[in-house]
Formats: C-alpha cells, sequence, structure tokens
C-alpha cells in the first residue's frame, strides 16, 4: 500500500497574497479526490506601505523572495513538478510587477500568475461550493489587499464585486491621526459601509441567504471563539457563529493594545494588528445586511484551484453531493475496502428503516449512521486494536464536508461505541456545547445498528443480501435473505443480541 501512495502526483499550490504567502502541498489520490500533504505559510506584508505611491516596496519583495525559494525548497523535497502559483490584489495592483514577477521567475524559479479580481472571486467561490451544503449563500472575505463578496442560489453564481481594500490597506489607510482603537474601528465602518451601498444587488439579498467567511481572519475568529468556548473540536470549516458572539468578541479586540492581541489564544502575532480592521469590516457587513449568524469556511481560493486541477468537470458543473464526495476521498486515503463499505452502508440504512419503529429517528440521524458505516473500518490504518477509537478520531479531525459541528460529534461518538463499549460519561461532559443526555440513548442505537450491519458482512464476500425486520411483542426478528453461507456472519451479528436487549429492550433473533 505505502509503496502505491508514494507513486501518486503531488503538485505545489502557492498563495502570495497582500498579507500572507502560503505554500500547499497535495497529494492526488485519482478520479478527482485529492489531499493535503504538507503546507507552510509566512506573513510578507508584500501589499505593505503600497497605499502611498502604488509600489510594491524593496523591502517586502526580499522578504517574499527569501519566503518563495523557501517553499521551493520544500516542492523540491516533496518531488514536485508542477507548482501553480497565483498571486493576488498587491501584485495585480503594483505598478512594478512586472520586473516583480520576472525577479520571482529568476531567483526562485517559479512562474507566478496574476489573478484578475474576477479569476480570484471564482476560485473563492469554487473553494466553497465543492465544500459547504449552504443552498443560498453570499461569500465574504476580506483578504489582505481586497475584500471579495460572492453571492450563489443552487449552485449557481448570481453576482460578484471586489473591492480594492483588506485587511492590510483599511488598517494603513485609517491608521494615526491620534484615533483611538475604537475610534479608529468606527471610521473604518462607517468607510466600510459607503462602499457597500454602491453595490446594487446586494439589496436583492433573499432573507434566507446565509453569510459564509472565507479567510485568515475569519478562521482566527472561529480559533478565538472555540477558545472561549472549551471546544474539543479541532475543524474550522463549516463553523457556526451567531452575529452576537462575533460583536463581543470584535468589541473585546479593538480596545486591546497591539501586545494584548498577540496574547490571544487564536490570534497569529503576524495577524494581531490587522485583524480589528478586518472585523471592523465585517462588522460593517452584518449590520448592513442584517444577518445573525454566520458559517465559517476552512476552504477558499486555494482549494478552488485545487478542484479546477484534479477534477475538471467542476469548472462547469460544481460537485452536486459534497459530503459523499468528502467521505470517497477518506475511503481512498485510508484505504478502507470500497466493496465491503458500499455493503455495510446498505445494510445499515435497510436495519434503519426497518428498525424505524423502534427508534422513530428523523431522517438526519440516518445521514450520521451513512456517515460512520462509511468510515467503520479507516480507525484500521492507525492499528486494527481499537479501531473503533481511531475511526472517531478521524471523524472529529478529518475534512467531512457538509456536516455540522453537531453531526461531526454524534458521528464520532457513535463510531466509539459501536463494538460494544458502552457510553462514557465523561464524554458527554466534554461535548455538552454538542449534545445533551437525550442524545446519549440515540448514540447507543445508531451505534448497535452499525455494529450488526457490519457483522453481516463479517467475511467481506456481500453474502448476506437484504433484512426484513419483524417486530413482535418483546422480541425482534431479523429474516436475512443470503446468497452462499452467512453462518459466520449470523453468529457474529448475534454477538450483539445483549446489548440490543439493553438499548432497545428486545430480544434479537437472526433467521
Amino acid at each position: 500500500m505505502k509503496e502505491e501512495v508514494s507513486k501518486l502526483e503531488k503538485i505545489g499550490i502557492i498563495d502570495l497574497g497582500s498579507n500572507t504567502a502560503r505554500l500547499v502541498i497535495v497529494e492526488m489520490l485519482g478520479d478527482g479526490h485529492f489531499i493535503v500533504v504538507d503546507q507552510i505559510k509566512e506573513s510578507v506584508r508584500l501589499g505593505k506601505d503600497m497605499e502611498r505611491d502604488g509600489f510594491l516596496k524593496p523591502q517586502r519583495i526580499t522578504e517574499t523572495l527569501k519566503t518563495l525559494r523557501m517553499f521551493r525548497k520544500l516542492c523540491d523535497a516533496h518531488g514536485i513538478e508542477k507548482i501553480i502559483a497565483v498571486a493576488t490584489a498587491a501584485v495585480r495592483r503594483a505598478k512594478n510587477q512586472r520586473s516583480f514577477l520576472e525577479e520571482v521567475a529568476t531567483t526562485c524559479g517559479i512562474k507566478l500568475r496574476v489573478l484578475t479580481a474576477e479569476e480570484e472571486a471564482m476560485y473563492v467561490y469554487k473553494g466553497v461550493i465543492n465544500t459547504m451544503d449552504i443552498p443560498k449563500g453570499i461569500i465574504f472575505e476580506i483578504g489582505g489587499g481586497s475584500t471579495k463578496i460572492v453571492r450563489y442560489n443552487r449552485k449557481n453564481l448570481l453576482n460578484y464585486e471586489t473591492l480594492p481594500f483588506g485587511a492590510v490597506t483599511l488598517t494603513e489607510l485609517f491608521a494615526g491621526d491620534g484615533l483611538s482603537p475604537e475610534e479608529q474601528a468606527a471610521k473604518i465602518e462607517e468607510f466600510f459601509t459607503e462602499q457597500l451601498k454602491r453595490i446594487e444587488w446586494l439589496k436583492e439579498v433573499e432573507p434566507e441567504t446565509q453569510l459564509i467567511g472565507v479567510g485568515g481572519s475569519f478562521r482566527s475568529l472561529c480559533k478565538i471563539s472555540k477558545m472561549m468556548k472549551k471546544s474539543p473540536l479541532n475543524t474550522v470549516h463549516n463553523y457556526r457563529l451567531d452575529v452576537e458572539e462575533f460583536d463581543n468578541i470584535y468589541n473585546m479586540l479593538k480596545v486591546l493594545d497591539l501586545d494584548k492581541k498577540k496574547r490571544i489564544k487564536g490570534v497569529s502575532s503576524a495577524r494581531a494588528d490587522i485583524l480589528p480592521s478586518a472585523f471592523a469590516a465585517v462588522s460593517s457587513f452584518v449590520k448592513y445586511m442584517n444577518f445573525d449568524q454566520m458559517v465559517i469556511s476552512g476552504c477558499g481560493l486555494r482549494e478552488g484551484i485545487m478542484f479546477n486541477y484534479a477534477m475538471p468537470t467542476t469548472i462547469e458543473k460544481p460537485i452536486s453531493d459534497v459530503l459523499s464526495y468528502s467521505l470517497q476521498t477518506l475511503i481512498k486515503y485510508y484505504g478502507c475496502n470500497a466493496k465491503h463499505v458500499e455493503h455495510v452502508v446498505n445494510l445499515s440504512v435497510q436495519l434503519f428503516r426497518q428498525l424505524r419503529v423502534l427508534h422513530k429517528f428523523p431522517r438526519q440521524y440516518l445521514k450520521i449512521l451513512k456517515v460512520v458505516a462509511m468510515l467503520h473500518d479507516a480507525g484500521t490504518s492507525i492499528k486494527y486494536y481499537d479501531y473503533q477509537k481511531h475511526t472517531a478520531y478521524i471523524i472529529q479531525n478529518a475534512s467531512i464536508y457538509g456536516m455540522t459541528s453537531r453531526e461531526i460529534v454524534m458521528a464520532s461518538l457513535v463510531a466509539s461505541v459501536y463494538k460494544g463499549d458502552d457510553f462514557s460519561m465523561s464524554e458527554l461532559a466534554r461535548y455538552k456545547a454538542y449534545i445533551g443526555e437525550e442524545d446519549v440513548d440515540s448514540i447507543r442505537k445508531l451505534g448497535i445498528m452499525l455494529r450488526i450491519a457490519e457483522s453481516l458482512d463479517r467475511s467481506m464476500s456481500s453474502c448476506v443480501q437484504t433484512i426484513n425486520c419483524d417486530v413482535l411483542g418483546d422480541s425482534v426478528i431479523m429474516k436475512t435473505e443470503v446468497e452462499g453461507d452467512a453462518s459466520l456472519e449470523i453468529k457474529d451479528a448475534l454477538s450483539a443480541a445483549f446489548d440490543f436487549r439493553r438499548i432497545f429492550k428486545k430480544n434479537l433473533e437472526i433467521l
């Protein structure tokens, strides 16, 4: 397996922004699937002090070249032949753009492509639309030197706007003049609102449209929020935040001096000075649009580039089922038996439907069961013993698109208990922000259904085709239709009878 993986193609994606330069190394898994295997970022502040005359400054160029040479070295270490390198607002606006690009090519061996404002907005849109299951959205990305606003409906792009200022430029524009941090923030909000008033299509946005925040400032906001809530989840993607909570964080941050901002957990020291300006722009936008919640995306421009390269069909047609796509990526990456996975999912769905009279779960619980069924074997890639615990960790920490934080927690806990270990109440306390005591019974019931489904394909031969359940008095009789000998499967499934009785309060017979 390892030998085969080493032959897979890797590409490097460099995103040179006005504030940060990033390199992401991506491994292609085939069939349009990919996974990030390394990344590095540096705060180069390429757009710093450009507002005066429109030129990239020598010190910033020197720092950027040093960083890009470092990126090149890492790509060479990975044996990467293809590097997709793009530059955004700062280089796009620079009067000395040509000489800078030539110097990058000569000294770093990297050919930078300067994205137009439209191309940049489109890549951000593609990164979001292929990783989020939000029907109507307005994407708001505040970069170092520009701000992108993109509106879509049912995976159709409707409008976009690029404003020629971001967190770095706003900080510089409103620095000085003896303004206090609060006065500076108020000035930025006022200025930003005036810019928004010029965008006519913002007045047509429907009430059910959701705000999706993209970029480093939103990721910092997510980290601060999770730190304050003591959230055990590491993932940023699809994190939901009420505007009331955002206001509290913004009001706390904007009055602090720089040294105190740098000491806040979740805020990188390289972003601390520009974060209040970014949050002022966000505050202006949520007030102007009257949003009461935001969803934070961990995916944007770089992911848009990845999708274009790995799955060119997404250039014209976005992925229709982002959850299934991301699960298939993980199945490939962890080397799961695809045929066995498909059959366990099929049997799990049958059990869910056959036992609905007992569990009475709404449809979204089937989604949770299917996710765990698809990844139930992933933990064996770490170690066979206690693999269900490793699977639970993978579910919590892998990028599973199209799931809320609550659904991820539920799925990970189903994975951790389905092999017969009982639910730990300490887990309940740890995840109290997402689940309550009333969820424990649901987690156990989903777990026992998965355990039986997995047992009924114990030999990975798909010999148990269908299941029909009769609920009679104090018993559940499962009648199996089989092809070949299913004695191993039925014996293994019956080992769950004691726990089935404990959880469903019914005796279990399997025929």
